[in-house]
């Protein structure tokens, strides 16, 4: 656990700076750091995902349970055998499983995330939104051209991890205009009649 909490604030710096180094150097994370990497990638998750290793290994300790998880990625032998590990032997969906690899090894991984989904949709590759129902080495070669789309979708400077981070803020940044352009109404919602002015 960490007592750095202005660091901890920005937890996608947090990850990327400090846990990533650490799992690098002791081959591990414990509870506190595998946990934080899940709740970066979906808070509500948490718990339904701590109840899944806990139970998968019959044990009550989520820091031995986190530990030899990710002990089991470190020791894996490739960027295929790390994947098929966290998806097939313990349990995780695609989002969850690209998420922990990405923080561990963002020169490999990139997140698989509805929203990159979409643009890549939008700009006419492939259709990459049931990519998550595939297993094996079918999931490895199409999650190798996700990641192939990714980095030709945004600039071609950026990295996989920035590639990533500008699709998603640019699908995030559309829904914001499209939001406002619509008074935040849902289609077919009816229009919302002010009983008064904004200013009272």
């Amino acid at each position: 656990m960490t007592d750095d909490y202005l660091h901890y604030y920005d937890l996608e710096s947090y990850l990327f700076e400090t846990v990533r180094p650490r799992f690098r150097r002791d081959g591990k994370l414990d509870a506190f750091d595998l946990f934080s990497i899940i709740i970066w990638k979906a808070n509500r998750a948490k718990s339904k995902l701590a109840h899944r290793l806990l139970q998968r290994q019959k044990s009550k300790n989520l820091d031995a349970v986190s530990e030899e998880f990710t002990r089991a990625l470190f020791e894996a032998a490739s960027a295929e055998s790390r994947l098929i590990l966290a998806m097939d032997v313990w349990g995780f969906y695609l989002p969850m499983a690209s998420a922990i690899l990405t923080v561990l090894w963002p020169e490999d991984f990139t997140v698989f995330d509805t929203r990159v989904c979409e643009e890549l949709a939008s700009n006419q590759t492939e259709d990459f939104s049931k990519l998550g129902n595939k297993s094996g080495k079918q999931l490895w070669l199409k999650y190798l051209q996700y990641c192939d789309a990714v980095r030709k979708a945004a600039p071609e400077h950026l990295s996989l991890r920035d590639s990533d981070r500008f699709l998603w803020g640019r699908s995030a940044a559309r829904q914001l205009a499209d939001d406002i352009a619509s008074g935040f109404l849902k289609p077919g919602e009816p229009s919302l009649e002010l009983s008064r002015p904004l200013d009272q």
